[in-house]
């Protein structure tokens, strides 16, 4: 190998890297805040980047239609849960949120599917119609499992990912598709080449984490996050409502796990369950973090990156198998240094 091929696979896997930062950033955000290992977020991936992709090619995504039929559940639900206390306040609150918003954003998307939108509202379309689906998901499935055991939180995890997967083939079909660059500028830089999409994979990864860092550090919510994170039950004996930090973490995800969608699907073809594999690796970026640590995470997400380059280079058929073997001295070592503890219960 020459200096030429390095720098190629060391490019390579920074931008692979990072995507898995941006979706090992959110996983470690639901599981510090909700206790969930959101397996289903490799199918935020798929659902944005082919929501955009359809969306470009002037289709009609079914996930618009998917987000107003969860809005529709969550509305009962929200009706049922707080059917003592019902008033005509929390009555149109919560039909405006979860009927009437993807009503519109559906409408309005029956208006441009047609008409191959440009980009930028192909983009600001999917990101609103999965942030839609992540909430909805919260409200129905994963918050009145709350209180529940992380192990049951993990099986409805796993029933939501194959549901959501079932979804993703009746929705886009068992081929695979490629949407237009977000930017399609290019320049040379030595003997590398940085096409549009890598750097706009950068920049956004890098906006991300900083516009992140600002939320958590100088805004309420943002602490109200960190708080329920570090203590559920301290949290809500202070008045931080656990559940709306439970949306707010879901939304994040969902928005984060489409984004990276969009950023990977000019990059290479993406089917309906593309984004477990993905989501997989970002999972192992987040292992690797401890499911606490956000720097990190996102440092060992830019080392999944790399090794993975260099694993196709050398040994493409194993390469998967490589990546995920970078789990076992991280699980054996964490293993051996942390002592072993019972569940928390709240």
């Amino acid at each position: 190998m020459n200096t030429t091929i390095m720098l190629f696979l060391v490019q390579d896997g920074i931008t692979n890297g990072a995507i898995y930062a941006l979706l090992g950033l959110a996983l470690v955000l639901v599981f510090a805040v909700t206790r969930v290992i959101l397996i289903p977020q490799g199918e935020f991936v798929t659902y944005g980047a082919l929501t955009y992709a359809s969306l470009a090619s002037g289709q009609m995504p079914g996930t618009a239609k998917l987000a107003l039929a969860m809005g529709i559940v969550a509305f009962v639900l929200d009706l049922v849960a707080a059917r003592k206390a019902l008033h005509g306040r929390l009555i149109a609150r919560t039909f405006l949120t979860n009927i009437v918003l993807p009503a519109i954003v559906l409408a309005v998307t029956l208006y441009f599917a047609g008409q191959k939108p440009p980009v930028a509202v192909a983009m600001a379309l999917s990101l609103v119609i999965v942030a839609l689906i992540g909430l909805s998901l919260y409200r129905i499935v994963f918050q009145p499992l709350a209180h529940t055991s992380v192990l049951v939180l993990l099986i409805a995890s796993v029933g939501v990912h194959l549901a959501l997967q079932g979804l993703g083939l009746l929705f886009f079909g068992a081929e695979g598709q490629r949407g237009p660059a977000v930017l399609s500028a290019a320049f040379t830089a030595g003997s590398l080449r940085f096409t549009g999409q890598s750097i706009t994979v950068y920049g956004i990864t890098i906006a991300f984490i900083v516009g992140l860092w600002l939320f958590f550090g100088l805004t309420l919510y943002g602490k109200a996050l960190r708080a329920t994170a570090v203590n559920r039950l301290g949290a809500r004996l202070v008045g931080i409502r656990t559940t709306l930090s439970g949306q707010i973490a879901f939304l994040l995800a969902s928005v984060i796990g489409a984004l990276s969608g969009i950023l990977i699907v000019p990059i290479t073809t993406l089917y309906y369950d593309s984004g477990f594999l993905i989501g997989l690796k970002g999972f192992v970026a987040a292992i690797i973090g401890g499911l606490v640590s956000y720097p990190l995470t996102a440092a060992a997400a830019l080392v999944v990156g790399i090794v993975e380059a260099f694993s196709s280079f050398y040994a493409s058929n194993y390469k998967e198998v490589i990546v995920f073997m970078l789990l076992i001295p991280v699980l054996l070592l964490r293993s051996l240094a942390a002592p072993a503890v019972e569940e928390e219960k709240d």
